[in-house]
């Protein structure tokens, strides 16, 4: 067996020979994009492009009130007859889920029973016998409805859930789950209410059902997933997150949504130890993140997240938070800090020392802090903060307003309503500590325990020596890349 000096020798050896395997390397996951820089790029660009058309329409157009510089919505929006071609709206996405195409090329499939009562044979006509469906299905609404779940909606590949046109509200046990699937769109719905459910034999697909245990209560759980985009959405009062994206999820883009009443928002990421979610691009863009809210807004781990243009108007212990060395891009966004002087920071590493999160790229753009907001950038993010503005900026966050004006499910009232919940109850205060903020434990508990049981819990907490991390992430492109470039190394290593 070669020592622990010889196999790193050996590895930055073989690094060193190619640039091809420098690069492929830093892929974890075979869906991720290569240049995330790029993707960010592209989405500046679509912004400003979308900006300058909206500021040329303000002197030349008397009254012009479509165009809001949103360049998700103006691509879609400002068509009257939207309604003729619903699936243009797959056109529209930007960020890392652009290529979310939903049930775009399927057909149509009207859901006009709100009932759940069959979580093994659904009901033809209701919402969970739309998404079971193994064709492209683009699923549309037959009128107002409350969709009261029995246990948790099992979504298929190559579905949009759309609700535009009317208004439609999912709530109770499970809510939604896309779980090893690829290309979903979930627009325009309210998500509240979500609670833990299972132990439950459920469908997930016309051919498989199967066994499951108690879920977690989010709003939207994202499990190995890749191509999702949710989009001009409303969540709240969920017993666990609004949206949680772990275990190598990618190709993520939430946007346009309204999010409040709630302690842990959004969580991107499995765990601390899963190396497979340094793969994870997520694109957070356009949301209003509002009343009521607590913390991870989102809370990252490893990964690539861009927040960009949102409106964060309340939290009680921080907005943006991680661990596990993830890049955080935040871009053009309006941080509104909290009354109480010890929450007014953006940002916060989770159980980290600084010693060791200052290499962490966090980097902060064109944002704007309001009534003593700060972010703490580290890593790349410290060079760059005072960088000068380029044609490529972010547009600054005075045009958050204009931005985020339709944040939410359209043509509704927002929810304003005042309970938080905890723990699937709801009650209207939260515990305070001596310096008067809101806190709540940050802490996630031990996921892959949930996962795994106690074969996972009885494991040593030490974290995994170099060798060890190197040669799972060698052994993860083999299994990822079937062999690639480095089959011949990995063989020599082990």
């Amino acid at each position: 067996m070669l020592s622990n000096t010889c196999i790193l020798f050996f590895f930055f050896f073989l690094i060193s020979l190619s640039p091809v395997i420098i690069a492929t390397f830093n892929r974890t996951l075979p869906y991720q994009h290569p240049f995330p820089e790029a993707v960010v790029q592209e989405v500046k660009r679509r912004v400003n492009e979308s900006v300058a058309r909206r500021q040329i329409l303000d002197t030349t157009v008397t009254n012009f009130q479509c165009f809001t510089g949103n360049p998700i919505d103006d691509c879609w929006k400002c068509d009257p007859n939207w309604a003729n071609n619903r699936q243009h709206l797959a056109d529209c996405a930007i960020g890392f889920g652009h290529g979310a195409v939903g049930g775009k090329g399927g057909r149509y499939y009207l859901v006009s029973d709100p009932s759940d009562l069959d979580t093994v044979n659904p009901t033809p006509g209701t919402l969970r016998h739309a998404v079971i469906q193994d064709e492209p299905l683009w699923i549309t609404f037959a009128g107002d409805m409350i969709i009261t779940l029995k246990h948790e909606l099992m979504i298929n590949n190559y579905k949009t859930i759309d609700g535009r046109g009317a208004n439609v509200h999912v709530t109770g046990g499970g809510c939604i789950t896309l779980q090893y699937v690829s290309n979903v769109i979930i627009h325009n719905i309210h998500i509240y209410n979500c609670v833990p459910s299972g132990n439950s034999n459920i469908r997930q697909s016309q051919t498989e059902v199967g066994w499951r245990g108690m879920s977690d209560g989010d709003g939207i759980s994202i499990y190995s997933s890749r191509n999702i985009w949710i989009d001009h959405c409303a969540l709240s009062h969920c017993t666990d997150g609004l949206i949680d994206a772990i275990m190598g999820s990618t190709a993520i883009t939430i946007s346009n949504s309204y999010f409040t009443h709630h302690d842990k928002v959004m969580l991107l990421g499995h765990d601390d130890r899963y190396l497979p979610d340094f793969g994870m691009q997520v694109t957070i863009a356009f949301n209003h993140f509002g009343q009521g809210l607590v913390q991870r807004m989102p809370r990252c781990r490893r990964g690539y997240i861009h927040v960009v243009n949102n409106d964060f108007t309340e939290w009680q212990m921080y907005a943006i938070g991680g661990s596990a060395s993830p890049t955080i891009n935040s871009q053009g966004n309006r941080f509104t800090a909290p009354e109480d002087p010890n929450a007014k920071e953006v940002t916060k590493r989770v159980d980290t020392n600084e010693k060791d999160w200052t290499q962490w790229n966090w980097r902060t753009e064109g944002d704007e802090m309001v009534n003593g907001a700060y972010f703490v950038p580290s890593g790349d993010g410290l060079s760059n903060q005072y960088a000068l503005a380029s044609s490529m900026e972010p547009k600054s966050a005075f045009l958050i307003d204009q931005l985020t004006m339709n944040a939410g499910v359209l043509g509704v009232p927002r929810d304003t309503s005042v309970a938080m919940s905890y723990g699937g109850r709801t009650r209207t205060t939260v515990g305070t500590n001596q310096g008067g903020g809101a806190r709540s434990n940050d802490g996630d508990g031990d996921f892959l325990e949930k996962v795994f049981g106690s074969v996972a819990a009885a494991g040593s907490s030490s974290p995994p020596s170099t060798t060890t991390i190197l040669l799972s992430l060698l052994i993860l492109y083999v299994t990822t890349n079937n062999g690639g470039l480095l089959t011949l190394p990995l063989i020599l290593l082990l």
